[in-house]
């Protein structure tokens, strides 16, 4: 028997959901979590070709969804490893922002490269280091990397963004 669900407010709760009508049990939809960094090699910074959908052949940093069972530093880390076969050093956090479209919240750290070895990894066409006049900006993926870019210049904590659709002053 596939169960039935309906849209109501599970009791105890103030957000209509999908609630199972046998069992009761509550399918929550919730924001995703996406990882990255802001890789540092010197004053260059790691950038990613990718080769998947959204944005295939447009440049972004490594950056992915958070898996189960780690921390968002561990899933920075592991996003670079697998996008720029390259091993990182996380630093502070970066920046946090809201994508409300999406449904994502990412969180953007600061890094460097452990050492200067990288290579595409199995989602990137191809993986460079540019200097900050060098990025390719009519090239980038998504606007949370533009907005990434423009806070890692600046001195200071870390930047958080409530809102989504416009860009966060630099």
């Amino acid at each position: 028997m596939t169960p039935a669900f309906s849209r109501r407010v599970p009791d105890g709760d103030t957000v209509a959901r999908q609630v199972c009508d046998t069992c009761g049990f509550v399918a929550y939809d919730n924001p995703k979590i996406v990882v990255g960094a802001v890789v540092r090699c010197g004053s260059r910074v790691l950038m990613c070709r990718r080769d998947i959908e959204p944005a295939r052949g447009r440049w972004t940093l490594p950056a992915g969804y958070l898996e189960h069972g780690e921390t968002p530093p561990e899933g920075a880390a592991r996003e670079a490893l697998e996008e720029a076969c390259a091993t990182i050093r996380i630093g502070a956090l970066l920046a946090v922002y809201t994508v409300r479209r999406l449904g994502q919240v990412q969180l953007i750290y600061r890094a460097t490269l452990a050492d200067a070895r990288f290579a595409p990894g199995v989602e990137s066409q191809a993986v460079a280091l540019f200097e900050p006049d060098e990025i390719p900006h009519d090239e980038i993926a998504f606007p949370t990397v533009r907005w990434a870019l423009a806070h890692e210049r600046l001195d200071g904590g870390p930047f958080a963004n409530p809102d989504d659709g416009e860009p966060p002053p630099p």
